[in-house]
């Protein structure tokens, strides 16, 4: 069923990627930005958001609405105005294994002289295209009126609060690693990507759906617990993976000084000499492949990796337990156990 619902999502990608000159006039607009935008939307990748979206709505509907599919896109084009602007902060140059939306714009007027706008100006603005490309793609569905107006709002409130998780992530950037607590970490968890990773995809395919207020509830709640192990398992990745894994540079989190909950776990229990280690590499400026070499091996020898590991197994276990007190389709109980075993 997820290798079914990512090939039919897949394809009204490519038939709605194939409109927008049509619909929108993008290409006699911009020849440029209708280019970028196809080639950014259109790069392979999990599409879990919108996977989760038609789940959400499948599991509390006994049939496809029309207008589904492309509603279920809007979540996916969300995504990626969220990665836009992601990488503009983080100053990362690679994206699902391509360059990132303002390193197109920056290797093409490359050799351009005397403009006086960046690669960046350009994608902020390609970015809130996007966001408003979501937002019309979310009303395709043709479902009552109220529902709609319902779960719009949670689409709404999936972006507010996700730009909350980007802020308060960068303001906690300001702060030692002693002066974070494990509930901030959780709390920029929830915020960047539970909710509108996972949360808020299921419950307002369920909204759509018709589902009860506790159905809605409850589905929120499992998307939380997964979308924090799913998380963590990110933060390991980051870690540990290779840059063809992750798609994005190795360095790109410890450049960051991302305080994730391994490195927060890790400058917790390291003893004194490798707790300032682990604050030096966290206040460089530019850290190098042979930092990363040495945090890994100052996460894993204070047993912070382990730690990671049993905190991702504690919140799955949580996510099943509501997902098998659903009232939906035994078929979907197991599409969200298969789900949650395949992300973790």
């Amino acid at each position: 069923m997820l290798n079914e619902t990512k090939f039919k999502l897949d394809k009204e990608l490519i038939s709605y990627a194939s409109r927008l000159d049509q619909d929108y006039r993008l290409k006699s607009i911009s020849p440029l930005l209708s280019a970028k935008i196809k080639d950014y939307i259109l790069r392979p990748g999990k599409r879990i958001r919108p996977t989760l979206f038609v789940l959400g709505y499948l599991a509390y509907s006994r049939k496809p609405a029309s207008g589904l599919w492309r509603s279920a896109l809007s979540i996916e084009l969300l995504h990626d105005f969220m990665l836009v602007h992601d990488d503009i902060i983080d100053k990362s140059d690679l994206r699902r294994g391509k360059p990132a939306m303002h390193k197109m714009f920056n290797d093409h007027f490359a050799k351009s002289r005397g403009i006086k706008f960046n690669g960046q100006d350009l994608a902020i603005v390609a970015g809130d295209i996007l966001y408003a490309l979501a937002m019309d793609a979310f009303l395709a569905i043709k479902e009552k009126p109220e529902r709609k107006e319902k779960a719009l709002r949670k689409f709404v409130s999936a972006a507010l609060f996700t730009g909350c998780g980007e802020f308060i992530e960068m303001v906690c950037g300001a702060k030692t690693i002693e002066e974070i607590s494990q509930a901030d970490i959780y709390k920029i968890y929830d915020l960047k990507t539970a909710y509108y990773t996972f949360a808020y995809p299921l419950s307002i395919g369920a909204t759509l759906a018709g589902a009860s207020e506790d159905q809605i509830k409850k589905i929120f709640e499992y998307g939380v617990y997964l979308g924090r192990a799913f998380q963590i398992q990110d933060d390991i990745l980051g870690m540990f993976a290779n840059e063809k894994e992750i798609g994005k540079s190795m360095l790109s989190d410890l450049q960051e000084a991302k305080k994730t909950l391994l490195i927060w776990q890790a400058c917790r229990k390291a003893n004194g000499v490798d707790r300032n280690k682990i604050k030096l590499i966290l206040t460089k400026k530019k850290v190098t492949l042979t930092d990363l070499e040495v945090m890994r091996q100052l996460i894993k020898k204070s047993g912070s990796l382990d730690y990671a590991r049993r905190q991702i197994r504690t919140l799955s276990t949580k996510a099943l337990e509501i997902s098998a007190s659903l009232n939906i389709q035994p078929k979907y109980k197991k599409f969200l156990a298969a789900l949650n075993q395949k992300i973790l």
